[in-house]
């Protein structure tokens, strides 16, 4: 006797498909950054916010990129011991630390951000301007919607009837 089974239709769910997406791009990406320029996604990532915003603490990092403080930790001092970024007492406050982007870490910058905009581009195939500039917004709406989001097992209220789909067991 066969039963059955409701499963993620993982077609139509959209926290897989972001996951999916983010992941192929993120393995591809590291792996060309350390070939090309020896450094992996996430020093790539901190590069990137540190030259949008020079001098900030590495709390703001966690804060704006959802990484957890022991990883932006371990970045930075690699960054900092390849000379890429120098770390100082921030001036209004000396308990707080703050990150600049040397000279050479804005030259490794502008050396990986050539290749992110190509990948970028490529990502993008196919897409019309109007297209983008749609997708954008909708994944800034969703972003904002993950503050809502709890992070413990609360359940959330409804059930999405669209994502699941029902399979027989054999």
């Amino acid at each position: 006797m066969s039963q059955k089974r409701t499963v993620l239709d993982l077609e139509r769910y959209v926290p897989a498909l972001i996951t999916f997406i983010s992941n192929k791009l993120s393995h591809g990406a590291s792996s060309a950054y350390r070939r090309m320029f020896g450094v992996g996604i996430t020093e790539w990532r901190l590069l990137a916010m540190l030259a949008i915003e020079p001098g900030i603490s590495a709390n703001r990092i966690c804060q704006v990129m959802g990484y957890d403080k022991a990883l932006v930790s371990r970045t930075l001092r690699v960054l900092d011991e390849n000379g890429h970024v120098k770390i100082e007492a921030d001036p209004q406050d000396s308990r707080r630390s703050v990150v600049t982007l040397t000279t050479a870490g804005y030259a490794l910058h502008d050396r990986i951000l050539a290749v992110a905009l190509a990948r970028e581009d490529q990502l993008l195939t196919g897409l019309s301007a109007a297209e983008c500039d749609t997708l954008m917004g909708l994944l800034r709406r969703m972003l904002a919607n993950t503050e809502a989001i709890p992070a413990t097992g609360t359940a959330l209220p409804r059930i999405g009837a669209k994502r699941i789909k029902t399979t027989k067991l054999v």
